[in-house]
């Protein structure tokens, strides 16, 4: 039985612990946060050890992995101490707001020879799961053309500050939303090496973006599109869409269904030429227990597998700082000068502007450069 702890007992630490406590696999030993009234009635009605001060916990209480659902600015202090500790991590996503810090963790985590992984939910996802076989296969041949949106109500009226609006601890919607697109993507056919034109604009909130707009550029011949919107009333809950153009059709894929138009195909696998629609109900494995989506139990089914088996999760540190590498690069460029070309007689086409053209550069060379 692996004797599992859980810091930061918020909405996602709460999934979490009851996802836990019902796995077979898994005894959980003790939970941490800062309410003391979260703790009081966890240990009235659950018996659960509680602290409040994650290091003590960790001093005393024998575990052999780490659950941390905590704001995204503590998650670089609490996973290295449970791994200094040799304990598997499990972490929220973001997985932190540097991502040098993120990648100085994984060569820890890996060196250790510990499971990390972090919680990319839609990486578990039938759907997702089922583009990224048939991308792999190159079923609508070589791709030239993606699109990636994500639409939600989180922001919908300017209000008091919390933590997720925060540039600090949050990092807004590019870090917090943003990120589940990127990551997805980059999961489904790789990392881009470049990215341009980058948008980051407020709707409600002081501190941070609701909305980013960016052009990502994965190789000489295919780019993508990023979209991402957490004050857009007319989605009831996050909704990601993903669209991918190739030379032999096309593929749209939701949490709900995949769509695959194909040129010409010998159906070999059940797919016909023209329109083909499989669904998440279709796709997904049973859970032995449902909290919002399969994919929460589904993700935590397979960190316990991973360190059963001592096998590598489909979602790491390493890959989750990529994810946060690709944010920082946006954040980096919406802040870079912008010029404009207006057509003659519009609005504004009176006052100069100065020229420029910037071709994209290497993300890893133009975050570092200046630092």
């Amino acid at each position: 039985m692996i004797r599992a702890g859980i810091v930061g007992l918020g909405k996602m630490g709460l999934s979490h612990q009851a996802i836990v406590n019902a796995h077979p696999g898994i005894e959980l030993k003790a939970v941490c946060d800062s309410s003391t009234y979260v703790l009081d009635v966890l240990s009235k009605y659950t018996g659960v050890t509680t602290y409040a001060d994650y290091k003590k916990m960790l001093s005393e209480v024998p575990l052999d992995c780490l659950f941390v659902a905590t704001p995204s600015k503590y998650h670089a202090e609490i996973v290295a101490a449970a791994l200094e500790r040799g304990l598997h991590v499990f972490c929220e996503k973001p997985f932190g707001l540097d991502p040098q810090a993120g990648y100085r963790l994984a060569e820890l985590a890996e060196s250790k020879k510990l499971v990390n992984q972090v919680g990319y939910h839609y990486r578990f996802v039938g759907a997702f799961n089922e583009a990224k076989r048939l991308l792999d296969q190159k079923i609508i041949g070589d791709l030239h053309h993606v699109r990636v949106e994500a639409y939600g109500p989180v922001v919908l009226r300017p209000k008091g500050t919390t933590w997720r609006a925060q540039k600090s601890e949050g990092g807004g919607a590019l870090f917090d939303y943003a990120c589940h697109a990127i990551d997805l993507t980059n999961y489904l056919i790789g990392t881009p090496i470049a990215v341009s034109g980058t948008v980051l604009n407020s709707v409600f909130s002081n501190d941070v973006d609701d909305e980013i707009y960016s052009t990502l550029q994965y190789s000489d011949k295919l780019y993508g599109q990023l979209a991402t919107n957490w004050s857009d009333e007319s989605y009831r809950k996050m909704s990601v869409r993903l669209n991918f153009w190739g030379s032999n059709g096309r593929i749209n894929v939701d949490r709900q269904e995949i769509q695959i138009y194909l040129r010409n195909h010998d159906a070999a696998d059940g797919f016909t030429k023209g329109w083909n629609v499989r669904y998440t109900t279709e796709l997904t494995r049973p859970v032995w227990f449902y909290v919002r989506g399969e994919e929460y139990s589904a993700q935590i089914d397979h960190f316990v597998h991973c360190i059963n088996t001592g096998s590598t999760p489909t979602s790491t540190f390493r890959t989750a700082s990529d994810t946060v590498l690709v944010a920082a690069m946006l954040r980096q460029d919406a802040a870079q000068a912008r010029t404009a070309v207006a057509l003659p007689g519009a609005p504004g086409a009176g006052i100069p502007v100065a020229a420029e053209v910037r071709r994209p550069r290497s993300f890893m060379r133009s975050l570092f450069s200046r630092q």
